[in-house]
C-alpha cells in the first residue's frame, strides 16, 4: 500500500512540474507574440520616446534615434539608423527645426510609413538668439523648438502621440487613450508642483544664467527670468559683444545661480563664472536629453523635477 502512495505522490509532483511548465511556456509564448505584435515605432530623440512609451505602454516597440545623454543638435544619422527608420510604422519628431538632419534620413530610408511632428498646430515662441547676436548653421529658423519645458504643452504633445498610435493601431485605441489620459494627470500634477516650487522666491530674484537657450518655454510658463550663452542650439557661437553684456547684466542685476547643461560645452559659462564671481552650480541641467537609466532624469518627469529642484535650490542657497 505505501508503495502506491508513493508512486501516486511522485505522479502528482510529476504532474506539478509539467503544468508549470506548460503554463511557463504558454506565458512565454504569449509575451512573444505580444513582442512581436508591438507596433515599430521610431522617435528622433529621448525625451519623445519616453513620452510614446508612456502612452504606448508594452503595445508600442520606440527606438530612440538620438538616446540618453545624446546631442540631437550635432547628431550624424548611421545606415543602422536609415534600416531603424525603415522597419518602423509610424517615426514621431518634434518639429520646428529641431531635426534638421532627419527629412534626409527619411529620404534615404524610403520611408512611406506615418510621420507625426508634435508641435504642429502649436503657436512657438520666437527664437531669442536671433535677438542677441548668436550665430550657427542649426536650422531652427525663428522658432524655438524646445516646447517640451513648457509642462502643459507637453500635454498636447501626448495628445497628439496618442492620436498617431491610434491612426496608426486602430484595434487598441481604447489602450492608447487610456494611457494617454493617466499620463495627462501626472504631467498635471508636475506642473502643479513645479508652480509651488518657484512661489517660494520672489519674483525679482527667479534669475538663471543657463549654456544655452533651451529654457524659453520654461521661463514663460513658471515666470523664470532665463539669461542663455548661448542661442538655441548647443552648436551656436556667441559673438563676443553678446557675451560682454550677459557679463555685464549679471553683474548689475546679482544673478547668483550659473548653470551648465549636461551636452553643453562648459568652457564658456565656466569664462563668465570667473568674469563675474559667480560660482556655477555643480549640478547640470538636463535640458535636451534624458539620463540613462541610473541617472537623476531618467524620463520626462523626472528631468523636470530635477531641472526645477536645482534652479531653486541654487537661488535659495544664493540668497541665504
Amino acid at each position: 500500500m505505501s508503495q502506491f502512495v508513493g508512486v501516486e505522490r511522485w505522479s502528482r509532483r510529476a504532474l506539478m512540474r509539467w503544468a508549470g511548465g506548460a503554463v511557463a511556456s504558454m506565458l512565454a509564448g504569449v509575451s512573444a507574440a505580444r513582442a512581436e505584435a508591438a507596433l515599430p515605432v521610431v522617435a528622433s530623440f529621448s525625451i519623445l520616446a519616453d513620452l510614446v512609451r508612456q502612452v504606448g505602454g508594452d503595445r508600442v516597440q520606440v527606438d530612440a534615434l538620438v538616446g540618453p545623454d545624446a546631442d540631437a543638435h550635432v547628431f550624424q544619422p548611421s545606415p543602422a539608423d536609415v534600416r531603424r527608420v525603415a522597419a518602423a510604422r509610424l517615426v514621431v519628431l518634434n518639429g520646428l527645426g529641431f531635426e534638421g538632419w532627419m527629412e534626409r534620413l527619411l529620404r534615404n530610408a524610403a520611408y512611406r510609413g506615418a510621420v507625426v511632428r508634435v508641435t504642429d498646430g502649436m503657436e512657438p515662441l520666437k527664437a531669442a538668439g536671433h535677438d542677441h547676436g548668436h550665430a550657427h548653421g542649426h536650422a531652427h529658423g525663428e522658432a524655438d523648438p524646445h516646447a517640451w519645458q513648457d509642462v502643459r504643452r507637453t500635454m498636447g504633445y501626448v495628445q497628439r502621440i496618442a492620436q498617431a498610435l491610434c491612426a496608426a493601431d486602430a484595434a487598441d485605441c481604447e489602450h492608447y487613450r487610456a494611457r494617454a489620459a493617466t499620463y495627462t494627470q501626472a504631467l498635471e500634477a508636475l506642473d502643479r508642483e513645479i508652480r509651488e516650487a518657484w512661489a517660494a522666491i520672489p519674483p525679482a530674484q527667479r534669475k538663471v544664467v543657463t549654456s544655452h537657450d533651451a529654457l524659453g518655454y520654461y521661463a514663460r510658463a513658471y515666470g523664470v527670468r532665463i539669461l542663455p550663452a548661448q542661442g538655441v542650439s548647443t552648436d551656436s557661437q556667441p559673438s563676443a559683444a553678446g557675451v560682454a553684456r550677459l557679463i555685464r547684466q549679471i553683474q548689475r542685476e546679482q544673478v547668483r545661480a550659473i548653470f551648465v547643461e549636461r551636452l553643453a560645452d562648459p568652457r564658456l559659462v565656466e569664462q563668465i563664472a570667473r568674469e563675474t564671481g559667480v560660482r556655477p552650480s555643480p549640478i547640470a541641467l538636463y535640458v535636451d536629453a534624458l539620463s540613462p537609466a541610473g541617472g537623476p532624469a531618467p524620463d520626462y518627469l523626472a528631468l523636470m523635477r530635477h531641472n526645477t529642484r536645482a534652479m531653486v535650490e541654487a537661488i535659495q542657497g544664493a540668497a541665504r
